[in-house]
């Protein structure tokens, strides 16, 4: 009787068991759905019909071909198989962690990575220790890519210079022809205003004589005609 109610709990346990893996295994599928729906693990899960994972596939395909033992090759090989469900993705420029999900054994990989590349890989059969390292791998990840993410705005800023200095310095060069216009204009100008200057002392001094000419000549003809008038007289 003993024996038959331990089989009976063995059987009622294996369903427990099976029934769990099932519903978790949908409900990380649900979570690897809308991460890929609302775009957060788009870098990864790009829309394709091999699979969500051809982006590390990929990655893992043009690097060595010299496998690495441990988890580093086993995900590699789950990867290519296309046995995980992608849980979470973080990513900080080139670097970033994802948490992968093996439903048929109830196994959890976190992975640290660069451009893709597989670096450091945890393998956990306990959840809550697989979204521990994926959040410290998230933070480490965050880390390794400051000095990146700095060397980009950086170079940014400096592009952003450069095209100013090339702004500014055509400006200049369009200002200095503008001077240089300007001063040989007003060197013109001033050369210009001394001949009108002496051109109009000149004729000034024109003005002085003929009038002084004139005078003259009024009254020559004023002598004349009073000669005439008095010749008429007598």
């Amino acid at each position: 009787m003993k024996s038959v109610s331990t089989s009976t709990l063995l059987n009622a346990l294996f369903v427990f068991v099976i029934t769990l893996g099932s519903s978790v295994a949908m409900a990380y599928r649900s979570v690897g759905t809308l991460l890929s729906a609302t775009g957060l693990a788009d870098p990864i899960r790009q829309p394709s019909t091999n699979g969500a994972m051809d982006d590390f596939q990929n990655a893992s395909d043009t690097a060595s071909n010299a496998q690495t033992p441990g988890n580093v090759s086993e995900l590699k090989q789950m990867v290519q198989a296309r046995k995980l469900t992608e849980l979470r993705v973080t990513y900080n420029g080139n670097y970033g962690a994802a948490l992968f999900f093996y439903p048929q054994d109830m196994v959890y990989y976190v992975a640290l990575f660069q451009d893709k590349n597989f670096w450091r890989v945890v393998k956990s059969r306990d959840n809550a220790r697989a979204e521990a390292v994926c959040a410290q791998f998230a933070r480490k990840s965050y880390a390794l890519a400051e000095d990146e993410i700095r060397h980009a705005q950086l170079q940014a800023q400096k592009a952003l210079l450069e095209r100013v200095i090339v702004v500014s310095n055509d400006r200049a060069q369009r200002l200095t022809a503008d001077l240089s216009i300007a001063r040989a204009r007003e060197s013109e100008v001033s050369q210009r205003q001394q001949q009108m200057q002496l051109e109009s002392a000149a004729l000034q001094n024109d003005k002085s004589i003929a009038k002084r000419k004139l005078l003259m000549l009024q009254r020559q003809v004023q002598q004349l005609q009073d000669q005439s008038v008095a010749g008429l007289v007598q």
